[in-house]
């Protein structure tokens, strides 16, 4: 999330430019570029889009559980393998980078500067094996219970996390991460989660709107860590509360399983 140079300035499209939120985000091949700006007029749509990327999720692991009949455990590290391919690893620097600069000491300029560093510390590469593993295991325990629609609800409730992450950040300029944090406001921020709530418990009923809850918990937990470390939000932040956000989607589904 560093180069806008990568898109080109047109006329605003809806269609377009959520077109262009989808190329953005995925590997899929669509190939169609729009300018920043545009692009993340948009971003409170990013939930939405990321419902169709849980819907294919969600078929792998249909395919791999109940068609190919592999155990559950290794159905979630095939759709998490996927997730993770599909979106082109996209925020897993941002995982990495984040962690690195909350675990180093100093002033917030400081903490910054390690945060925008290139090289990786033990500190990136560990929490990324944390949140990664605890992924895994969330998907293995919503499919030990054959809840195939959680993979839809946390990919899109990730990406409210990051909206909520984005809400209560100020932006760290220069940096695209800074366009996505400026274009979400309060109007278009409640819009998204209520809708995505709505879908949630079409899918799940209160087990999906727990996972939405479950990814708001987490946006406003990364949203008060990166305040406290660097005061300013950037790209990494915002892929910290993604991937953090799809992971307490799990948790909170998990334990709602259990008990409802």
């Amino acid at each position: 999330m560093e180069d806008d140079s990568y898109f080109e300035d047109e006329e605003f499209s809806p269609i377009r430019s959520l077109l262009g939120l989808l190329t953005f985000s995925t590997i899929i091949p669509i190939n169609v570029f729009t300018s920043i700006e545009y692009m993340t007029k948009l971003t409170w749509c990013w939930p939405f889009i990321h419902i169709f990327i849980g819907i294919l999720a969600a078929i792998c692991g249909y395919v791999s559980l109940e068609m190919l009949h592999l155990n559950s455990f290794f159905t979630a590290v095939i759709v998490y393998a996927f997730l993770m391919i599909i979106t082109g690893y996209n925020h897993l620097d941002g995982v990495m980078d984040m962690a690195d600069g909350v675990m180093v000491h100093g002033d917030p300029e400081r903490k910054i500067r390690v945060m925008k560093d290139s090289s990786v510390g033990a500190g990136g590469v560990a929490t990324l094996f944390v949140v990664a593993s605890l992924t895994v295991g969330g998907l293995y325990n919503i499919l030990d219970y054959h809840f195939i629609y959680g993979i839809i609800i946390c990919e899109m409730a990730a990406k409210t996390s990051l909206l909520t992450t984005a809400l209560l950040s100020r932006p760290l300029t220069p940096g695209i991460g800074s366009y996505f944090i400026k274009e979400t406001t309060i109007t278009n921020y409640f819009a998204s989660t209520i809708i995505c709530g709505i879908v949630a418990f079409l899918l799940g009923s209160l087990v999906g709107v727990l996972g939405v809850i479950g990814a708001i918990v987490s946006g406003i937990m990364i949203a008060t860590i990166a305040r406290r470390n660097f005061v300013l939000a950037n790209g990494d932040v915002l892929g910290m509360s993604n991937e953090v956000g799809r992971l307490f989607s799990l948790l909170f589904m998990s334990v709602a399983l259990y008990f409802l």
